[in-house]
């Protein structure tokens, strides 16, 4: 099989010919249809995340990483344990796999398992052209989905999906801010106005982004960058954001999303951008602001997503399709801040 890894951190990946594997037991083995990139490539492409004032947490190789966890394949061979899978359907994997048998995976939080195999991050996921799963239940129907945009709700969309949870629930249009109108924002707004049946506000540096949520939806867009933005959030939240859902997590975001927010506010940090931020622990207790992480979605929250994708609850977001020989340049647009929307690859 064909395979792009990441051979050294920070490098450009290289096309390498690998063994297919074989699937036993409970395995599935998937050809790749298509597979998201996220922007959690880019940090694992360069071996770091930021977590400002100059350090940095790193993520170093333990061996050629193919990368690409929003998979999206066509069942090709199965394990002799697997019985309601069949070969030539089509699903998307749920990548957050963990070791099975601790209190978080038998309590629905594998994918804070310490001990895991996630796929595209520690064993080999869509940037090759087949994909090994390890049982039937981390695969999902995606309905009359694109073929580009589906391996997207396994990472974007799940993450969307568990933070918008975390943050809510939403009794009105400006009772949300999401913060971020690149890809991941865009699905957000789709995910909230399908699942609450609401029409946020959005946040973002870039007009051309910000004209695009708009017209995706969005009740009011406003352009962080520019003078004037924390009073404009203060005015159409009436004094203050019930909830926001940072998909950014910049200092300068995150920064501006505290402030913003109403007491007893909500602000769900989900990006990975880097940063640090300070908070006065007195006005922390006195003003009752919550802030909460939230990294990727449990395998149950995949299941509730995934029935909302399926019967077609969801309006689709575009994705641009690209070959996977692309994956680098991709890569690279994506760290420069120039994609303006999801991007997927495919193989040949």
């Amino acid at each position: 099989m064909k395979a792009y890894q990441v051979v050294e951190n920070g490098k450009p990946l290289e096309k390498k010919e690998i063994e297919t594997p074989i699937p036993t037991g409970k395995e599935i083995l998937l050809k790749t249809v298509s597979c998201g990139v996220c922007h959690s490539d880019v940090h694992i492409h360069d071996g770091y995340f930021d977590l400002g004032a100059d350090m940095k947490l790193p993520m170093p190789l333990a061996e050629p990483l193919t990368m690409g966890h929003e998979i999206f394949g066509e069942v090709v061979s199965v394990g002799d344990e697997v019985n309601s899978v069949k070969v030539g359907e089509r699903y998307v994997a749920y990548p957050w796999i963990g070791c099975g048998d601790c209190e978080l995976c038998n309590t629905d939080k594998t994918h804070y398992c310490l001990n895991n195999s996630n796929l595209g991050i520690n064993v080999s996921g869509g940037y090759g052209d087949h994909v090994l799963v390890p049982a039937e239940k981390y695969l999902f129907d995606a309905g009359n989905t694109p073929d580009s945009l589906a391996g997207s709700y396994a990472c974007r969309g799940l993450t969307a999906f568990s933070a918008l949870k975390k943050a809510g629930p939403f009794s009105k249009d400006n009772s949300l801010v999401i913060v971020s109108a690149g890809g991941l924002g865009l699905l957000a707004l789709k995910i909230a106005r399908a699942a609450y049946g609401i029409n946020p506000i959005v946040i973002d540096i870039d007009d051309e982004k910000l004209k695009v949520a708009k017209d995706l939806g969005a009740s009011e867009v406003i352009n962080s960058s520019k003078e004037g933005a924390a009073e404009k959030l203060m005015e159409v939240t009436n004094g203050g954001a019930n909830a926001i859902v940072d998909f950014v997590g910049a200092e300068q975001s995150v920064n501006l999303g505290y402030q913003c927010l109403a007491k007893g506010g909500t602000i769900v940090v989900v990006g990975l951008f880097g940063g640090q931020i300070t908070i006065p622990l007195p006005l922390l207790t006195l003003t009752e602001k919550k802030i909460l992480g939230s990294y990727v979605g449990s395998l149950g929250e995949m299941e509730e997503l995934m029935k909302l994708v399926a019967a077609g609850k969801i309006e689709p977001v575009e994705v641009e399709s690209r070959n996977v020989s692309e994956a680098n340049k991709t890569l690279e647009e994506m760290k420069n801040g120039e994609l303006l929307g999801l991007v997927s690859l495919t193989h040949d």
